[in-house]
Parts: C-alpha cells; structure tokens; sequence
C-alpha cells in the first residue's frame, strides 16, 4: 500500500481533524510569518533535525526533500548537532524566514516545546518528526509505533535465547533525552516484566546510551563483562548504533557472535553484523512510508487544509487532549528475512549488506 492510500485510508476513518493551521491564522496573526500560501509564493517547509551524524537521519533528509520536492514544495533543512539551543534558535530562525510548516525531530522532547509555542503564535503549524515533542500544542506527530519495536525487540531476544524465556540480560536504553527510547522500554517492559517477576529473566546489568552514541554503547556493555565475567546471553541494545557498541565490546572480548544482540532502524553497518552473525536482529522501519507521510502532511497543512488522523498520542499537554497522530508498523529483520524486508524494499543494497560474504555464500535476493 502506498503513503497515498494509506493518507486516504486515514482521512475515511473520520476520527481526529486537524484543522489548527488555519483556525490559528484567522486566529489573528495575519501577514506574520505563516503567510498564505494563496497569495501565490512558493510554499516552503522548514525541517529541524537534532542531528545528522547518524546514517537514520542522513536518509530521513533525503527522503524527506525529495518527497516535497516531488510535491512542488522546497525545504530549508537545518541541524542542531544534538545541541538544544541551537535547536531552539534555528527554529525561531525558520519562524523568521516565514515558512509555511515546520518539521521537527527533536533533540530534547521538553526542550523544543518552546519554540513550538513560537510557531504556534506566528501561526505556522508544527509536525515531530518520529520523536514527540512534549507539553506543547502540536498538530501533528508522524512516527512508527514506537512501543511496538520494543516488544518486537524483546520477543526476538527472549525466543532465540538458549533456553527460551529463561537467562540473564543486559540492557542499553537509549538517548534519555529522547521520548522515544522510554517508549521503546515500555515496550520491553510490556513482554520481559512477566518473565522477571517469575524469575526466568535476570537483567543483569542496564544503563541509558547518552545522545545514543555507539561508544556509550560499548561502555555499558565493557561494564557489564567486567562486572560478570561476560556470563550473560543477550544484549537488549535499543537501537543499531548502541548495538554496534556492544558488538565491538563483545568482539575485543572474544565473545563476538556468542551473545545475542538486538537494534533499531537496520543501518548498513547492523546488516552487516547481522549477516556476518555478531549482531542477532534489528527493527526495520520503512522510512520512505514515513518521509512520504510527513511530507504529504506538511503540505497539506501549509495549504491550510484539513487533515484526518484515525490515531492520539498523549504529550502531557494541559487541557488541550491528545496529539493527533499517524503511526506506521516496523517488521523484525535478521539473518533468514533480511532479502524480503530491507533488500527488497530497496532500503539497503543486497551488494552492500554481503560485501563481507563471498559471492558463492550469499543468498539469491529479489
């Protein structure tokens, strides 16, 4: 199904209408910087991005200005080096140049809630981008379920341990800062809970990756072989480049692909290790349906259109209910189903992901 059926799907369900866009600029800030796109200017989209260090985000940026620009609409992209001021006043920047939406992808979900205030008074509409902005009035929240990877990621690990449902764990959060890594504990939570309360599962050793850097990563996983003598089964990483922390740790200990590793958003680097055997899964999200969605939406809501959402999502916010919201499914991937999910969808390259197999070795993908 593509992003257009699915936007249609959506607006028949006839649940959340999301019409702040316009409501705020009759609200009074006409000529401010949420210009009308009717007077007959190019609309523009202003894109924040906590970082681009990372491979995840570096195609999200891709994807994203090449699905506006498919839409006749341009983009003004800016990166805040995981860095919130920054953030901030690159927004207040965005604002100021007098673009018709904004896109955020938040460093901090609490710290940006700020400027989206700002946009809202100069009645420009806001999307977060994957991760959620908090206590704020956004109009729009795009993301993948995001409690559904972390029961995906915990089901994989508990099924492939040498006794299923029974051993001891390591776990690495993510980014505190990032809602999205409390999410994807909850979904954690949700299957490992039952199993810890009965005793079958030990977590051993757990701790957050600052920023989801892979070398904190790796510290967390070298403290955990210390303090254990590396006797555990499995490393609950919650994201691909944490888990590649650990894979080196595992590695410099001789215990590469003798412990299992689960990750998030099948970076080339996580293929690699997965096919390779010292990385066990990862969770694929098939960002083209979400950069289709996010940009799809941006402009129906520069347009000041209507835009039905069937989904909500709680932001803490006061008094105004729940973020209206479009949630996409994610998919298990390791070794056995990697050609029929991310080298299929055209996501990774079947050449890249087995250039450390030999040609004779690799499967036949589609």
């Amino acid at each position: 199904m593509n992003i257009r059926t699915v936007l249609m799907t959506i607006s028949l369900a006839l649940s959340i209408v999301i019409g702040l866009a316009l409501s705020r600029q009759n609200a009074g800030n006409a000529g401010a910087s949420g210009s009308n796109p009717a007077d007959g200017a190019k609309l523009v989209v202003g894109l924040s991005l906590d970082t681009l260090k990372e491979e995840r985000w570096q195609g999200d940026r891709d994807r994203f200005v090449a699905e506006c620009n498919k839409l006749g609409v341009d983009v003004k992209v800016e990166d805040a080096n995981s860095d919130d001021s920054a953030q901030n006043k690159q927004v207040e920047a965005l604002i100021s140049l007098g673009v018709n939406v904004i896109v955020i992808v938040p460093h901090d979900g609490t710290a940006m809630a700020q400027a989206v205030e700002k946009a809202n008074k100069a009645g420009i509409p806001v999307i977060a981008y994957d991760r959620l902005i908090k206590n704020c009035d956004l109009d729009l929240y795009l993301s993948f379920d995001n409690v559904r990877v972390g029961e995906l990621q915990a089901r994989y690990l508990l099924d492939h341990l040498p006794t299923p449902n029974k051993g001891r764990i390591v776990r690495i959060y993510g980014a505190p800062t990032d809602n999205n890594a409390k999410l994807f504990k909850e979904g954690q939570d949700n299957i490992l809970k039952p199993l810890i309360d009965k005793g079958d599962i030990t977590v051993v050793h757990e701790d957050w990756a600052e920023n989801w850097k892979p070398e904190n990563g790796k510290k967390i996983t070298n403290a955990a072989i210390t303090a254990l003598n590396g006797k555990f089964d499995g490393i609950l990483a919650s994201n691909d480049g944490t888990a590649g922390g650990a894979v080196q740790s595992l590695i410099e200990a001789g215990l590469g692909g003798k412990i299992l590793v689960t990750g998030q958003d099948a970076e080339l680097a996580a293929c690699q290790r997965i096919v390779a055997g010292t990385q066990t899964m990862t969770i694929y999200k098939p960002l083209k349906t979400l950069a289709a969605g996010a940009a799809e939406a941006a402009v129906t809501l520069a347009k000041h259109r209507p835009l039905i959402a069937r989904q909500s999502v709680n932001n803490g916010r006061k008094d105004k209910g729940d973020v209206p919201a479009i949630l996409f499914d994610v998919i298990a991937v390791d070794r056995d189903n990697m050609c029929k999910t991310v080298i299929s969808d055209g996501f990774q390259k079947r050449d890249d992901v087995y250039s450390g197999i030999p040609e004779d070795k690799r499967p036949k993908c589609p």
